[in-house]
């Protein structure tokens, strides 16, 4: 029935803030931006190599979602690297700081843990 994942949605409480994060320190390019007045909410749709993935929205005051300790509901993102260290070098270069490197016990596959400007864990996992 599902075919793949079409978009994850994220609500942030700075949108400035978050669109830097996710363009200028991840990476990721802007399909499309537009301001919703009667929301008072921006929405920016941004994609990965060429493919669309994440919805960026603004809201005036959105509740805080626990993140730690660990609550029910999305756990986190991930994102595949070809190389971990240099990922994590850009990262560390532009202020964003990165748990150490674990190994999952099951792939014997590399990866780290670094937070979005609101806490939302992202996860660097090494193919």
């Amino acid at each position: 029935m599902l075919s793949h994942v079409h978009h994850i949605a994220i609500i942030c409480s700075d949108y400035a803030r978050s669109k830097a994060f996710y363009t200028d320190v991840l990476g990721l390019t802007i399909v499309r931006e537009v301001y919703r007045e009667a929301r008072q909410s921006y929405k920016l749709d941004l994609a990965l190599n060429g493919q669309y993935i994440i919805e960026l929205f603004s809201f005036p005051a959105p509740p805080a979602r626990p993140s730690r300790p660990e609550a029910a509901g999305l756990r986190h993102l991930a994102f595949a690297v070809e190389d971990l260290e240099a990922s994590i070098a850009t990262l560390n270069s532009q202020g964003v700081e990165t748990e150490p490197i674990r190994t999952d016990e099951f792939t014997q596959r590399r990866f780290t843990f670094f937070a979005d400007p609101d806490g939302l864990p992202i996860e660097l996992y090494e193919k």
